[in-house]
């Protein structure tokens, strides 16, 4: 399990997208995810599909590496793309019985919304891949620095955002043990139909919520008896590193929008 999931980890390399600033690579994904939203066509999506491609090969990540440690949320996807041609109405009707009908609207919403999902999960794995939990919570800190002033605890915040993105490895590590020590005692996981599988998953929750519960009091009372306090003004140790390569990716979103645009609107 601890293999086939890889999102929140952290993979060290010496890539070009492992170099650049969090900041950077955080404006980049916030505003890369926009112009998934923005696509609503077979060219827009190979677009940006070709754009993924070529930001994988630059942070040196394979490409069936992350499709695999991406399979877990492959049913949610199948789910959702059911769903729309199930109850999205529109088009041609290609299949009826009894109430069932299936349009070429739905089947075609249900792709796109499909790519879209795995165009952002996809994205932000590749971030997370190349940079590490504590260089993304600096840089969330400090590009919402401006809304101290309306009293929001950024601080805070960071921290949970830390904690969570650690916390997801640290779980499937602990889920692993759990269902090696029951297949150990004989339960049968890995085998059966679907149905089986989830019945048989669900012993697994009450264990892992445990033991989620158990690490997160064991954090608090290391946190509570080395001192820390949420509300105490803080330096950083490590400090980001603004440089023209950052300021070069960001300015390459203009033509990146444009093409897209193109492509939109004019079919080119």
């Amino acid at each position: 399990m601890k293999n086939k999931l890889i999102i929140g980890r952290y993979l060290p390399s010496n890539s070009f997208i492992h170099q650049l600033d969090p900041r950077t690579k955080l404006i980049f994904v916030f505003a890369f995810i926009i112009f998934i939203f923005l696509c609503h066509s077979f060219g827009t999506y190979a677009w940006l599909f070709v754009l993924i491609l070529i930001i994988m090969k630059m942070a040196k990540i394979n490409f069936m590496f992350l499709i695999k440690g991406l399979t877990p949320i492959f049913i949610f996807l199948i789910f959702t793309f059911l769903m729309h041609v199930f109850f999205t109405k529109g088009g041609t009707i290609l299949f009826q019985w009894n109430f069932i009908t299936i349009e070429s609207k739905g089947i075609l919403e249900g792709i796109f919304i499909s790519l879209r999902l795995i165009f952002i999960v996809m994205i932000a794995t590749i971030m997370t891949l190349s940079t590490s939990p504590i260089d993304l919570t600096d840089a969330f800190e400090k590009l919402l620095t401006p809304l101290k002033w309306l009293k929001i605890p950024l601080h805070q915040l960071s921290m949970m955002m830390s904690i969570a993105l650690r916390f997801i490895p640290t779980l499937m590590d602990e889920l692993d043990k759990i269902i090696l020590a029951q297949k150990s005692r004989g339960s049968e996981i890995s085998s059966g139909g679907l149905v089986t599988r989830i019945q048989a998953f669900v012993p697994l929750l009450i264990p892992l919520f445990i033991s989620a519960f158990q690490r997160a009091e064991e954090l608090a009372i290391a946190m509570e008896v080395r001192g820390y306090d949420a509300h105490a003004e803080r330096t950083s140790y490590r400090m980001l590193q603004w440089r023209l390569r950052d300021t070069c990716t960001l300015l390459l979103l203009i033509p990146i929008l444009a093409i897209l645009l193109l492509i939109k609107f004019f079919g080119v």
